[in-house]
């Protein structure tokens, strides 16, 4: 390496680009230092979606965690649904010890339980997968299956819930009859129960031990009536409905967890999962009261987190990252800090790093995580955007560090809210922040890199009807920016081509003057 310099990666987490102005909070806002960016300095258009990121088809969204595993590893792995999928497909997760345990653990007299997202959103879960999961059971003689729904609405159309237990009613239909009992056990929206991250709101994971594990909840007889009496009651979308048990004839709950049960949390995204795993499968956990900790097999669709091997039994292999940027920049000594707050920290460190928890170098690496707020970010759009800026500036004028990279949540969380004038609100606390770190970089005559791991805030209505503003919370398959930037700059050009988040190792490595590992993608910049 010729010279030691700073290079700053700025992702700006759920910031697509999209030339349609219909429901654009990132086109609508005032943003004039990404306008001025973009306008004056070297950028184009990289993708972060389907086979870009590991995922089956290019019809697939790409989501924050296979957006930084890209991003900090230079190579394209298959990821979750694929994972997931490609298991299914050639049936080896019925082969493995894990299914053959869960079967045995619960056939003779006690129930499976599966937990999940009930959405084919390809994001966390797959209803295609929880239909083949009761199809085998069915096969393995298990008598009885309890199902435990999370309602979406945040990864799919916003008041789409009805249509998926619909699906699932019809699949429970056509398999049971008298050796076979499938059934919804309880339920709720993803973001009142269970699906916490990064142990950010521990009640969510809590009230949703309560609600699958005790029965303890809200009673109804069917989904479909837990599903419209709380619409009718408070107008929210899925994500946000109450938690809910389904009930027999005599007022009993369907499918309390007990001794003897097995149970599979059948998403295969890892970031939601990890809390009720923890709940599951820690002798010692003390995060809240369980009240009755049933002996059960536990299992994930996926080891959520290999460092610290959560859950203890998975069905499906995740992906063994290697040869990653973190890695390879150690070798020559270059130093990083990584920032976020909570709810994206862990794809700046963890995802980054190729699902690791443990640092590579502790000598080399830094990690600062500012904690969010515990409400709904469409309350506080600039979330904790200044907090994090004021650290990162900190860092890069401290030149303790080589490399510094920081997420801007804002996009992607604001986003999910479906709250459109908020989500312009949290673009444009990102761009004022955006300013700052360019003044910073000016400083020490560093390189900035500014791109998103993923659209989302770029779409905030649903575009298929435009005479409404229906309110879109998902993710995109829009293109996300690549722009350059600094004083050091004149020696770089962008090539032509077709990129993805995955070039992003080896042109982070061209900015540095060291040869990028030979099995990643190549660099999105040249030398001129």
């Amino acid at each position: 390496m010729k010279e030691q310099k700073q290079v700053i990666l700025v992702v700006m987490d759920g910031v697509g680009i999209s030339n349609e102005s219909f429901g654009n909070a990132v086109l609508n806002a005032n943003t004039p230092n990404l306008d001025y960016l973009r306008k004056n300095y070297p950028n184009t258009l990289i993708h972060a979606h389907g086979t870009y990121v590991g995922l089956p088809s290019e019809d697939d969204m790409g989501n924050s965690e296979v957006g930084h595993n890209a991003l900090g590893c230079g190579q394209i792995y298959s990821q979750g649904a694929k994972l997931v999928q490609e298991s299914i497909a050639s049936k080896t997760i019925y082969q493995t010890e894990t299914w053959k345990n869960l079967v045995n653990f619960c056939k003779e007299h006690n129930t499976l339980h599966l937990i999940g997202l009930l959405s084919d959103g390809n994001v966390h879960s797959n209803i295609y997968h929880l239909f083949s999961l009761l199809e085998q059971a069915k096969k393995e003689k298990i008598k009885t299956v309890r199902i435990h729904i999370l309602l979406d609405g945040r990864d799919v159309e916003e008041k789409s819930a009805l249509k998926y237990v619909k699906q699932l009613e019809e699949e429970i239909k056509k398999l049971n009859d008298s050796t076979f009992s499938a059934a919804i056990a309880s339920g709720g929206g993803r973001m009142v129960i269970t699906m916490d991250r990064y142990e950010a709101n521990w009640s969510m994971v809590e009230k949703g031990w309560n609600t699958h594990v005790l029965g303890q909840g809200r009673k109804f007889k069917t989904a479909e009536e837990a599903i419209r009496k709380y619409r009718q009651e408070k107008d929210v979308i899925d994500q946000d409905l109450g938690e809910f048990v389904i009930v027999d004839d005599n007022n009993n709950p369907l499918g309390t967890i007990e001794d003897g049960d097995s149970v599979i949390f059948f998403n295969f995204r890892g970031d939601r999962a990890i809390e009720l795993s923890k709940a599951f499968d820690e002798k010692d956990f003390t995060k809240f009261d369980r009240k009755r900790i049933p002996n059960v097999f536990y299992a994930g669709m996926l080891q959520y987190d290999a460092d610290l091997k959560i859950p203890k039994h998975y069905l499906t292999e995740p992906p063994k990252i290697e040869n990653t940027l973190t890695e390879e920049l150690i070798k020559y000594g270059i130093r990083e800090y990584a920032i976020s707050e909570t709810q994206k920290f862990g794809h700046v460190t963890y995802f980054w790093n190729g699902n690791r928890t443990e640092k590579f170098s502790d000598e080399l690496e830094t990690y600062e995580e500012i904690p969010s707020d515990i409400i709904s970010f469409d309350q506080k759009p600039e979330m904790k955007s200044y907090e994090i800026t004021d650290k990162l500036i900190a860092a890069i004028k401290s030149k303790k560090y080589d490399f510094l990279r920081i997420n801007f949540p804002n996009g992607d969380m604001v986003g999910h809210t479906g709250n459109y004038d908020k989500t312009k609100s949290a673009i444009e606390a990102v761009d004022i922040n955006l300013g700052k770190i360019m003044k910073a970089v000016d400083e020490v005559n560093g390189i900035l890199i500014v791109t998103a791991d993923h659209g989302n805030a770029e779409e905030m209505y649903q575009q298929n009807d435009k005479s409404k503003k229906i309110p879109k919370t998902s993710h995109t398959i829009n293109p996300v920016p690549f722009i350059l930037y600094g004083k050091n700059i004149d020696n770089f050009k962008i090539k032509d081509g077709n990129f993805g988040l995955a070039n992003m190792a080896s042109t982070i490595t061209t900015l540095f003057d060291i040869e990028k590992n030979p099995v990643w993608l190549e660099s999105i910049i040249d030398k001129k």
